[in-house]
Formats: structure tokens, C-alpha cells, sequence
């Protein structure tokens, strides 16, 4: 391809997009007339000069915010996305920090910090232990840090072991397989911990997934009904001693306490209709 004869082709004046108000500068070269700035540019090549057509200030930056609402756009898809695959129960998707009614302050504030710092702790391979009664919002504040960090950009699972358990069970092969892609998430979490039934063979699939994060660096997030005093007592379950101490290893306790909430909305929710009712 003859490229002077291209620069050529594109400087020919019949290309130039003329708008009202255009003029034509003391350099000869055409002006626009709402930003008064240059719509051609000047090149000296082999002896010609050539005069190809160029965005003016007020073209370049209306192409510039078109650009930019089509990344924003696409980024807010993207997030959608990955929202939508990280979370198998959507209900959890609506959990967000904006929501939090701070009732367990100290934890809530805990959860917020632990996103501003997620780098450090993703790189450290850190994440949190979550341990309180039923109902406390252990759950609910995992859910917060989920959406939170899905939002800045980052890969995140939020699921339980009995889900994980029922999924690897499911498979004739590549059960390792699944349990490494798992890893494939910037933050995993779990919830629920303790509920799943129990049997040597859950018990080994729960410390393979606990395993695999633990080699790959990467941070675990944990809810559990269990007391910290479980995780530090000595059991003669050899199994499940291995489990917890590798998950205080990889997780920083933070408890939960308060009352039940489900019961509390239940109760009041009850009582409203108990009054439509007459009861």
C-alpha cells in the first residue's frame, strides 16, 4: 500500500466534515467554529504538505465521554456478572453495607475496614471468622463485604459447605478439579459452618476445600454458630481439631453477639397480623 498516497487520500478536503460556523484559519487550515480549534493538521512529507482531518477539542472530548459512558456501562455489566455467579442464593445480592442498621457496631465497622484493606489481607491470604448465635447477622455482614468488594471489582463465592459438599458429591470426576477452581475467586465464603451433615467423607471434602485455599494464599471468609472456645479446645476428633486450627490460622475471629433477629421480626410480624386478625 502506497502510504504517501494514503495520508493523500485522507488530507482531500471532500473527507473534512464541515459543521456551521466552521472557518478557515490564517494557516489555511479549517477551524471549528464552537471550540475555535483546529479541525485539520499539518504534515510535511517528501516534499508535500498534507493536510489530514483531526478531532477539534469539542469532537475529541464528546468522543472521549462516549468512551467513557461505554467502560462504565461495560464495567457495570462485568460487575453484574460476576454479582449474579457469586452468589447462588440471590437473596444475598440485596445485603449491602447501605442496609447495615449497625446494631453490632464493632462488627459492622470491623466488615467495612476489612474491604478498604482487602489487598493487604488478600495478599497476606487473611480473612474472618465470624462466630456468634443464629440470628446475629454474621451472615448478613459476609453478604455486605461480598457485594462491597464486588463492587470495587473482585471475584467473590459466597456459598456453604453443604451446597459444596452436594455440587463435589454430584461429580463422577474432577472433584479436585472443582475444588482448585474454587480458588479462581479473590475471596471465597462460607457460610453456615457446622450445619452440614456429618460423615468422614464431608468431613474430608470440608478440609480439602479449607486446604486448597490455604495453599493457594487466598483469603476465606467463615460464618459459624460454633463458639470460639471450640476452635480453641482441644477435641478428640482429630479431624475436626486439623479443620479448625487451620481455618484460626487463616481467620481473624470477630464475634457476632446480639439477639436473634430472625425471631425478633418474626415476633413482630406476628403481632401485626395477630391485630388484622383480632386475635
Amino acid at each position: 500500500m502506497d502510504f504517501v498516497k494514503t495520508l493523500s487520500d485522507i488530507s482531500d478536503n471532500s473527507n473534512i466534515k464541515h459543521a456551521d460556523g466552521d472557518y478557515e484559519g490564517e494557516s489555511g487550515l479549517l477551524y471549528c467554529g464552537k471550540c475555535n480549534s483546529p479541525k485539520q493538521c499539518e504534515i510535511r512529507l517528501n516534499g508535500r504538505v498534507l493536510r489530514p482531518y483531526c478531532l477539534c477539542k469539542c469532537e475529541a472530548k464528546a468522543v472521549k465521554l462516549q468512551e467513557d459512558s461505554e467502560k462504565a456501562e461495560n464495567l457495570k455489566e462485568e460487575i453484574e456478572r460476576t454479582r449474579k455467579s457469586g452468589f447462588p442464593d440471590p437473596d444475598l445480592m440485596q445485603w449491602t453495607f447501605a442496609i447495615d442498621d449497625r446494631a453490632n457496631e464493632k462488627a459492622s465497622d470491623i466488615s467495612l475496614r476489612y474491604c478498604t484493606h482487602f489487598l493487604s489481607m488478600k495478599e497476606k491470604g487473611k480473612g474472618i471468622l465470624y462466630l456468634g448465635n443464629c440470628g446475629t447477622g454474621k451472615t448478613f455482614l459476609a453478604a455486605c463485604i461480598a457485594n462491597e468488594l464486588i463492587n470495587q471489582g473482585f471475584s467473590v463465592l459466597m456459598t456453604n459447605f453443604s451446597r459444596l459438599v452436594n455440587i463435589i458429591f454430584g461429580l463422577k470426576e474432577g472433584k479436585q478439579n472443582y475444588i482448585d477452581s474454587l480458588n479462581s475467586y479473590d475471596l471465597l465464603i462460607i457460610d453456615d459452618l457446622g450445619v452440614e451433615r456429618q460423615s468422614e467423607y464431608v468431613a474430608e471434602i470440608v478440609q480439602n476445600i479449607v486446604d486448597s485455599r490455604y495453599r493457594a494464599g487466598l483469603p476465606l471468609i467463615i460464618t459459624t454458630n460454633l463458639t470460639p472456645k471450640d476452635f480453641s479446645a482441644e477435641s478428640s476428633d482429630i479431624a475436626k481439631s486439623r479443620l479448625y486450627s487451620r481455618i484460626s490460622e487463616m481467620c481473624l475471629p470477630v464475634v457476632v453477639s446480639g439477639v436473634d433477629r430472625r425471631k425478633k421480626n418474626s415476633a413482630a410480624c406476628d403481632s401485626e397480623l395477630k391485630k388484622l386478625l383480632g386475635l
